[in-house]
């Protein structure tokens, strides 16, 4: 704030309060003599006094005013004035974390000593991870961990990654980057229908009809060196399985065709920095446990 503007606010401030005094004080009626007077308002023969507040309402007023000037003196209110307490809102921020963090370091000093399998049986844990994940996690991958379009689904047993707990805390710590090139230059229009169609034969598990047979060597040159001979997919490289019913991009012919046509690019952020390693292993518990319960 500049010295103008700093120098403005302290005068205006105490132009109001000299104004309030003013009004409060020039227009008090403390004592009453003589005859009572009246406003002059008639309401059906009813007529309204000209008493006085009573003397506790004007004392009232006088010490909101007294305590409003004590507490400019103390804290910050009048321009670059700090106050006498030097007292901000960002250090009792800071405190109010600090506090926070320290009542919770001990309780996720023992979540870290245990194993996911372990935490996957502590409620408290559970709990204290599932609003972990609602507040990171939630917002591509669904309040029920189910996923999008896009997104995988944590709730069924098919992983890009590994679905093991070192597996997904380390998907959770570094992120992952899986990119899927276009084959389009490489199949041309008629191969990109006729790939759709084998991809989905794979899924089916009937890869032997005759008018595939061409699909399947262009298969085994173009794509299974990522996806697997039979389309098991390679969690060391983040490729899907394609020997399933699961689809992170949709299973219909079109949804095959487009993602050849134009590839795929999916990026999950690296949360090392976001969260500590006690909440980053409480929440591949979290994650471990959520494919692992009765659908």
């Amino acid at each position: 704030m500049t010295d103008f503007w700093s120098g403005w606010i302290i005068v205006l401030t105490a132009i109001t309060y000299v104004l309030l005094a003013w009004v409060l004080l020039g227009n008090r009626k403390i004592t009453q003599t003589g005859e009572e007077k009246t406003t002059g308002h008639v309401y059906d023969g009813i007529e309204e006094y000209d008493n006085p507040m009573p003397a506790w309402w004007i004392k009232m007023f006088v010490l909101t005013m007294l305590f409003g000037i004590g507490y400019l003196i103390a804290y910050p209110g009048l321009g670059k004035w700090p106050g006498l307490l030097n007292w901000t809102s960002v250090q009792q921020w800071e405190g109010d974390v600090e506090e926070a963090r320290l009542e919770n370091e001990a309780l996720y000093a023992g979540f870290l000593e245990q194993d996911a399998a372990t935490l996957a049986e502590n409620d408290q844990a559970m709990r204290i991870a599932k609003r972990v994940f609602a507040n990171n996690c939630a917002v591509c991958h669904g309040t029920d961990g189910k996923g999008s379009y896009g997104f995988p689904n944590l709730t069924d047993n098919d992983w890009l990654y590994g679905g093991e707990p070192a597996q997904i805390a380390q998907s959770i710590h570094d992120g992952r980057s899986g990119v899927m090139p276009s084959w389009l230059s490489a199949l041309g229009n008629e191969g990109v229908a006729s790939m759709a169609a084998y991809v989905q034969a794979l899924s089916s598990g009937n890869t032997d009809a005759p008018e595939l047979a061409e699909s399947k060597q262009k298969y085994a040159m173009f794509c299974s060196a990522c996806h697997g001979p039979t389309g098991d997919g390679n969690i060391a490289m983040g490729a899907p399985r394609l020997n399933d019913d699961i689809w992170l991009y949709g299973g219909d012919a079109g949804s095959i065709m487009q993602t050849l046509t134009k590839g795929r690019s999916g990026k999950m952020p690296r949360h090392a920095e976001m969260l500590s390693e006690a909440k980053i292993h409480l929440l591949s518990s979290y994650v471990y446990q959520l494919s692992r319960q009765e659908p």
